[in-house]
């Protein structure tokens, strides 16, 4: 069993964290398995307390110990394809579509913007599906 003991400043740090603010579920859940640790609570009663797995109290208890209070309650980066495009991508985009569309047509399709696009550095393997999350994200809508 790890046996963990919180200075004040951390139950105090802990016990704000988990009532001010938007937070993620799975970060509240850490900090309460903490605090529920801290009062001497065993991997048992605190799984049955916050309905997660023993060997998750003892994970984040651990994590505690090892590593510290900061980097327990956040979740660690994970794996996978990099952002491909940087918000000054983004914003030449969003420029782009603003601008007056090409002759003969109303407005900005997705072929067209993806076709203007590919014209420009660091834009040449953009594609339509990519240009259409870049907007959505935006909240701009071409439709």
């Amino acid at each position: 069993m790890i046996e963990i003991k919180l200075d004040d400043d951390e139950v105090k740090y802990l016990q704000d964290f988990v009532n001010k603010g938007q937070k993620n579920a799975r970060e509240i859940t850490r900090a309460r398995i903490l605090l529920l640790a801290n009062q001497q609570k065993g991997d048992t009663d605190i799984a049955k307390t916050l309905c997660v797995g023993r060997s998750t109290a003892w994970r984040i208890k651990k994590r505690y110990l090892e590593e510290g209070l900061t980097i327990t309650l956040f979740d660690k980066p994970r794996s996978g394809q990099p952002e491909k495009y940087t918000e000054r991508h983004t914003a030449e985009i969003i420029a782009q579509v603003c601008t007056k569309p090409p002759a003969g047509k109303k407005r900005w399709t997705l072929v067209l913007l993806t076709e203007e696009m590919r014209k420009k550095e660091g834009f040449e393997t953009i594609n339509k599906e990519s240009i259409r999350l870049i907007l959505k994200k935006a909240k701009l809508n071409l439709g």
